[in-house]
């Protein structure tokens, strides 16, 4: 499939603010903190307004994806049959929790467990949306596995305490550096297993339809030598990266890379050193490689439309 850099942008930047706000809600629902309160609800309340700023941005991300965007309100109302609508519903409401448990942390209201309750719920309720927009798209093999929820939700847990501990370190809460440093790694650690497991499933993968069966035709011998028209297609646009198979192995050793060992040498020299410079070089190198590891999902992803489309020339 093609890559679309605006949900690129939007699925990890609002997977990150998801694990952040978790982050949060289990630092208050525990206690972990060990701080005064009005320490803790300005953690609370700065950290909840970082979640909600990166949502915002990848809810802006995702527009640059809409052909006409003064429409974007008619993708919910098929929230019966369609991940997409109810991900669209869902993701409001997630910004509408975070803004509500922010106010409440900033003005020490008494129900802030309670919204926060309703928040995380909502927060898992994107992770599950987001993630079955693709995985319920079955004639993707790629897509159509429980490893891409699974994915996406550790993926985005493990992001959001990499931030967490780095938010933790800059506003001086260091009773929480350590327990979310040590989550972060351990999520992370998960998400490399689980994120292993799919690319070993994906490169045994073979297609379910053959060029005969696209067309038709049982000749054993097919070969396609033109297009067929000019120039491109929007099937050759929209279901095909176009980029080579070297590229994509660069991307892939790319991201195992970024996502995974370096965040935790990082995390680990942090807590060695107590240095904030680490974190943050462990939160930029994930989310970097987070960018290279969403892009690689989408470019992974066959169409069965490309075994037709074999020669673009």
């Amino acid at each position: 499939m093609q890559p679309a850099f605006s949900v690129i942008f939007l699925t990890t930047l609002i997977g990150a603010a998801q694990g952040l706000f978790l982050a949060l809600y289990a630092a208050e629902l525990t206690a972990l903190s060990g701080m005064d309160p009005a320490s803790s609800r300005s953690f609370l309340f700065l950290g909840s307004g970082v979640a909600l700023l990166l949502t915002g941005l990848g809810l802006i991300a995702s527009f640059f994806h809409l052909g006409r965007p003064e429409r974007a309100w008619r993708s919910a109302t098929m929230w019966r049959t369609s991940w997409l609508s109810r991900e669209v519903i869902v993701l409001p409401l997630f910004m509408l929790g975070l803004f509500l448990y922010a106010g409440a942390q900033f003005l020490g209201w008494s129900h802030t467990l309670l919204i926060g309750a309703l928040t995380a719920l909502l927060s898992l309720a994107l992770f599950v949306c987001t993630a079955m927009i693709y995985a319920s798209v079955r004639f993707l093999q790629e897509w159509a596995s429980p490893l891409t929820l699974l994915n996406y939700l550790l993926l985005g847990c493990a992001s959001g305490l990499t931030l967490a501990t780095l938010l933790a370190a800059l506003f001086d809460m260091s009773s929480l550096v350590r327990p979310y440093a040590i989550a972060a790694m351990a999520l992370t650690l998960l998400a490399w297993v689980s994120r292993s497991a799919s690319l070993v499933r994906n490169a045994r993968l073979k297609p379910r339809s053959t060029l005969q069966s696209a067309i038709g035709i049982k000749h054993p011998r097919i070969v396609q030598k033109a297009q067929g028209f000019m120039g491109g297609s929007f099937n050759t646009r929209e279901f095909f990266h176009g980029q080579s198979a070297a590229l994509l192995r660069s991307v892939k050793w790319a991201f195992l890379l970024l996502v995974f060992p370096l965040p935790l040498l990082c995390l680990a020299l942090a807590l060695s050193s107590a240095s904030t410079a680490w974190l943050l070089a462990a939160f930029a190198l994930q989310y970097l490689g987070l960018l290279a590891e969403r892009w690689y999902f989408f470019a992974q992803a066959n169409h069965p439309q490309n075994l037709y489309y074999q020669t673009i020339s």
